[in-house]
């Protein structure tokens, strides 16, 4: 699993560049502050469940939740699924808060 931080990302989404997020945090959290990325809560991830995101499989996809522990689960879930390059935001969204306040 690759890494990505939050300042990469913010410069990649400052040039325009059209990214795959997905957040695996919970739809409350989801309602309290997002990045505008496709929500697949963690649990359905462990379960299999990614309708909507199969596409995404031989893409770049960068995860993210509230401090990088869920995402790197997703992350290793989401390649034993067949997901070839996911990558893991640093610090989570507590990190691009922190960034982009």
């Amino acid at each position: 699993m690759q890494t990505i931080t939050v300042t990469e990302l913010k410069s990649r989404l400052d040039a325009g560049e059209n990214l795959n997020i997905l957040d695996v945090r919970e739809p409350s959290e989801f309602a309290e502050v997002n990045m505008n990325g496709k929500l697949i809560p963690l649990g359905q991830i462990m379960n299999g469940e990614t309708d909507g995101i199969e596409s995404w499989k031989d893409q770049e996809v960068i995860v993210h939740c509230r401090s990088g522990m869920r995402s790197m689960q997703a992350c290793t879930m989401l390649a034993q699924l067949g997901f070839t390059n996911t990558k893991n935001l640093t610090g989570g969204i507590m990190a691009w808060l922190e960034l982009t306040k």
